[in-house]
């Protein structure tokens, strides 16, 4: 007995096999895609103090959201994705442009810009405070918020 395997694209009588990837995609279901971004560090101005909103503070935000709907899976174009540097923008933007007391309110704001900008079904928003004005020594506090549209 062989334990031989036929080379690709042969099928078992030596003929060559025609794979046509479009079919696979036609039939089936598109993939979903999820776009993430860690560690992006900011500086802003939130925060329940009025030193905190007024001298400011670094944030370090982690942001995924999920795409039913990618191009790029098929194209392989960088035109058909996201682009992350775009996505990096859009979360600088929403986190400086003006102050919030909350990091749950923050989070929505950037969550809601993200869902606008490029259509996501689901996002989730992290920000941390690697400092907090708090008097017990800790690394970092975070909230994180979900949506799903």
């Amino acid at each position: 007995m062989s334990w031989e395997r036929e080379p690709f694209g042969q099928d078992p009588d030596g003929e060559d096999e025609e794979f046509d990837f479009d079919d696979e995609e036609e039939g089936g279901v598109e993939p979903a895609v999820t776009v993430e971004v860690t560690g992006l560090s900011l500086y802003t101005r939130h925060g329940v103090t009025d030193a905190e909103r007024e001298l400011g503070q670094r944030l370090i935000f982690d942001v995924s959201f999920e795409l039913d709907h990618c191009d790029a899976t098929l194209t392989d174009r960088i035109e058909d994705t996201v682009d992350y540097a775009e996505v990096c923008e859009q979360v600088a933007l929403a986190a400086q442009e003006r102050s919030y007391k909350t990091l749950e309110r923050l989070c929505s704001a950037i969550a809601d810009r993200l869902v606008e900008r490029f259509g996501a079904t689901s996002v989730r928003v992290k920000a941390t405070k690697p400092e907090p004005p708090i008097p017990l020594p800790v690394e970092g506090v975070s909230v994180e918020v979900w949506k799903e549209v």
